[in-house]
Protein backbone atom coordinates (compact mmCIF):
# COMPACT_ATOMS: atom_id res chain seq x y z
CA UNK A 1 0.00 0.00 0.00
CA UNK A 2 1.26 3.53 -1.11
CA UNK A 3 2.48 5.64 1.94
CA UNK A 4 3.61 8.91 2.43
CA UNK A 5 5.28 10.19 5.62
CA UNK A 6 6.42 13.40 6.55
CA UNK A 7 9.37 14.17 9.03
CA UNK A 8 11.61 17.16 9.90
CA UNK A 9 9.25 19.49 11.91
CA UNK A 10 9.72 21.04 15.14
CA UNK A 11 9.84 24.55 16.73
CA UNK A 12 11.96 27.42 15.17
CA UNK A 13 12.28 31.18 15.85
CA UNK A 14 11.10 33.64 13.11
CA UNK A 15 13.77 34.15 9.96
CA UNK A 16 15.03 30.92 11.25
CA UNK A 17 15.01 27.68 8.38
CA UNK A 18 13.45 24.43 8.76
CA UNK A 19 13.85 21.42 5.87
CA UNK A 20 11.04 19.09 6.23
CA UNK A 21 10.95 16.01 3.81
CA UNK A 22 8.33 13.15 2.78
CA UNK A 23 9.73 9.93 1.92
CA UNK A 24 6.83 7.49 0.00
CA UNK A 25 6.94 3.55 0.16
CA UNK A 26 4.65 1.30 -1.33
CA UNK A 27 5.34 2.29 -4.65
CA UNK A 28 7.60 4.19 -6.57
CA UNK A 29 6.31 7.69 -6.63
CA UNK A 30 9.43 8.80 -9.46
CA UNK A 31 6.80 9.36 -12.17
CA UNK A 32 4.75 11.25 -9.91
CA UNK A 33 4.23 15.10 -9.58
CA UNK A 34 4.90 15.64 -5.66
CA UNK A 35 3.38 18.66 -3.61
CA UNK A 36 2.89 20.31 -0.36
CA UNK A 37 0.12 21.80 1.47
CA UNK A 38 -0.34 23.19 4.96
CA UNK A 39 -3.24 23.83 6.96
CA UNK A 40 -3.06 26.05 10.11
CA UNK A 41 -5.37 26.19 12.95
CA UNK A 42 -8.74 27.10 11.91
CA UNK A 43 -7.83 27.47 8.67
CA UNK A 44 -8.79 25.39 5.34
CA UNK A 45 -5.72 23.81 4.05
CA UNK A 46 -3.75 25.57 1.58
CA UNK A 47 -1.14 24.94 -1.55
CA UNK A 48 2.26 25.54 -0.71
CA UNK A 49 4.35 24.32 -3.20
CA UNK A 50 4.74 21.28 -5.91
CA UNK A 51 7.37 19.78 -8.17
CA UNK A 52 7.11 17.75 -11.14
CA UNK A 53 8.33 14.09 -11.67
CA UNK A 54 11.68 15.16 -13.22
CA UNK A 55 11.82 18.28 -11.05
CA UNK A 56 12.12 20.75 -14.15
CA UNK A 57 9.15 22.22 -13.35
CA UNK A 58 8.41 23.99 -9.54
CA UNK A 59 5.41 25.87 -8.49
CA UNK A 60 4.90 27.51 -4.92
CA UNK A 61 2.03 30.00 -3.42
CA UNK A 62 2.45 33.85 -3.49
CA UNK A 63 3.17 33.59 -0.14
CA UNK A 64 5.86 31.55 -0.03
CA UNK A 65 7.99 32.36 -2.98
CA UNK A 66 11.32 33.42 -2.85
CA UNK A 67 11.37 31.75 0.98
CA UNK A 68 10.79 28.17 0.23
CA UNK A 69 12.24 25.64 -1.76
CA UNK A 70 10.73 22.67 -2.96
CA UNK A 71 13.52 19.71 -4.26
CA UNK A 72 13.22 15.53 -4.77
CA UNK A 73 15.49 12.81 -5.05
CA UNK A 74 13.54 9.81 -7.00
CA UNK A 75 16.76 7.61 -6.29
CA UNK A 76 15.31 7.82 -2.38
CA UNK A 77 11.57 8.32 -3.35
CA UNK A 78 12.17 11.64 -0.96
CA UNK A 79 10.70 15.16 -1.48
CA UNK A 80 11.70 18.14 0.54
CA UNK A 81 10.76 21.25 1.57
CA UNK A 82 13.12 23.50 2.38
CA UNK A 83 12.00 26.88 4.43
CA UNK A 84 14.03 29.82 4.74
CA UNK A 85 12.47 33.45 6.13
CA UNK A 86 10.29 31.60 8.47
CA UNK A 87 7.35 33.65 10.13
CA UNK A 88 4.91 33.09 12.56
CA UNK A 89 2.55 32.71 10.08
CA UNK A 90 3.70 29.90 8.53
CA UNK A 91 2.56 28.04 11.35
CA UNK A 92 0.73 25.15 10.41
CA UNK A 93 0.25 21.11 9.75
CA UNK A 94 2.33 20.35 7.08
CA UNK A 95 0.92 17.86 4.64
CA UNK A 96 2.86 15.98 1.56
CA UNK A 97 1.07 15.03 -1.29
CA UNK A 98 1.85 12.45 -5.16
CA UNK A 99 0.09 13.18 -7.64
CA UNK A 100 -0.66 10.06 -10.33
CA UNK A 101 0.23 12.40 -13.37
CA UNK A 102 4.22 14.19 -14.48
CA UNK A 103 3.12 17.78 -13.92
CA UNK A 104 2.35 19.83 -10.48
CA UNK A 105 -1.09 20.79 -9.77
CA UNK A 106 -2.00 23.40 -7.51
CA UNK A 107 -5.42 21.88 -5.67
CA UNK A 108 -6.13 19.15 -3.25
CA UNK A 109 -8.37 17.26 -5.57
CA UNK A 110 -5.24 17.05 -8.33
CA UNK A 111 -3.34 14.92 -5.49
CA UNK A 112 -4.23 10.90 -5.24
CA UNK A 113 -2.07 10.37 -1.88
CA UNK A 114 -1.56 12.22 1.27
CA UNK A 115 1.03 11.93 4.39
CA UNK A 116 0.05 12.01 8.35
CA UNK A 117 1.33 15.51 8.24
CA UNK A 118 4.21 16.81 10.56
CA UNK A 119 4.01 20.15 12.85
CA UNK A 120 5.75 23.30 11.61
CA UNK A 121 5.39 25.93 14.46
CA UNK A 122 7.20 28.94 14.32
CA UNK A 123 7.94 31.79 17.20
CA UNK A 124 7.58 35.46 17.03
Amino acid sequence: QAQLVESGGGLVQAGGSLRISCTASGRTFSTYAMGWFRQAPGKEREFVAAIAWSGGLRRYADSVKGRFTISRDNAKNTVYLQMNGLKPEDTAVYYCAARSQALPGVAETQFNYWGQGTQVTVSS
